[in-house]
């Protein structure tokens, strides 16, 4: 059988997500077992840790094995992900990154902290335009942290029924005590609204309330992420329960340019004329500018023409354009400029 001391070193592996030394860690307790005649366990050992290398190759897994998974009637409540995602991949103003490296830097320093009686930053609120981010950026801290990312379902969440709802809630913040991860409240403007608004419907001030509580009381080691994309919507006491508010921007031009960079890689033609493009792409969201690559990308695969030249992009960016809703342009810029 597995040492005190393998046993540690097992679990420390998987905190830390070094699937190298788990493995390793692991063989040697197959070697201890084949030792002890125990030949059938050793072997099956062997088996599973080979297995596991080969997933890693793959990609399949990370450095630990994701366990999380909901079940009974959090099942219906939390969608759970286990996200590759890191926050250098993302294109963001500097005090957005700042902001989040901070949470970053905090949260793998809590034991730190906790000695001299302060908490990391674990309960954010992240406030901007729709596309730009809010969403990634759970991912991103999954990634980082090696946690798994739990997207709570609010169309599950919210009942008709009076109290329903709050008993609900109360179950997934019981979660975050039981399996630490990243929670993520998308579009929550649907139970954080102003209570005092005149459309105010009873029980989502109810289920506001019980938030607020719960929020505040909250203890666990997860991190607790709320997003909307109103943010003059959202009640006053919510922004004294989180830990910090983050906002988000459409990208300036050097934003969409890097942007494009990144989406397009090795496609990206050589002789791009920036300062055409760079009209078509202010204003636009960080989703709507991806989607305009992948679009220019595709036309240049199915023309054959094996990259994508300022022509192209600035179809895809125009017509993005057109269907974007949140620019607010009287008319799109002059392509002769």
């Amino acid at each position: 059988m597995a040492t005190a001391e393998q046993l540690k070193s097992l679990l420390k592996s998987y905190g830390d997500g070094n699937g190298e030394h788990f493995a390793s860690v692991a063989l040697q307790i197959a070697a201890d077992a084949a030792r002890s005649g125990k030949s059938q366990l050793a072997q099956q050992l062997k088996d599973l840790v080979d297995d596991i290398k080969r997933k890693q190759a793959s990609g399949k897994v990370g450095g630990a094995v994701p366990i999380a998974r909901p079940t009974g009637e959090l099942a219906s409540l939390l969608v759970a992900s286990y996200p590759q995602t890191r926050l250098s991949e993302m294109v963001l103003t500097p005090e957005v990154v700042e902001s989040l490296q901070r949470v970053l830097r905090e949260y793998r320093g809590q034991s730190k902290l906790r000695e001299y009686g302060y908490t990391a930053r674990r309960k954010l609120l992240l406030v901007g335009p729709p596309g730009c981010g809010k969403t990634m950026t759970a991912s991103a801290l999954a990634g980082e942290l090696k946690l798994p990312l739990f997207s709570v379902q609010l169309h599950s969440l919210i009942t008709k029924f009076m109290g329903e709802t709050a008993v609900k809630l109360r179950s997934v913040f019981d979660a975050m005590l039981e399996t630490t991860g990243v929670y993520f409240f998308d579009e929550f403007d649907a139970i954080g609204s102003d209570r005092g608004a005149k459309n105010d419907v009873g029980e989502i001030r109810r289920v506001l309330n019980s938030f607020l509580q719960f929020l505040e009381q909250e203890e666990s080691d997860s991190i607790v992420i709320a997003a909307t994309n109103y943010e003059a919507m959202l009640d006053d006491a919510l922004f004294r329960r989180f830990d910090d508010v983050i906002r988000y921007q459409r990208p300036d031009s050097d934003q969409a340019t890097q942007l494009i960079r990144n989406r397009l890689g090795d496609l990206l033609g050589k002789r791009i004329t920036w300062k055409k493009l760079v009209p078509f792409a202010t204003g636009l969201s960080h989703a709507e500018i991806a989607k305009a690559c992948d679009d220019a990308a595709k036309e240049c695969i199915l023309s054959e023409t094996h990259t994508v030249d300022t022509a192209m992009l600035e179809a895809a960016l125009r017509n993005r354009l057109k269907f974007d809703e949140g620019n607010h342009r009287e008319k799109l810029p002059d392509a002769s400029h």
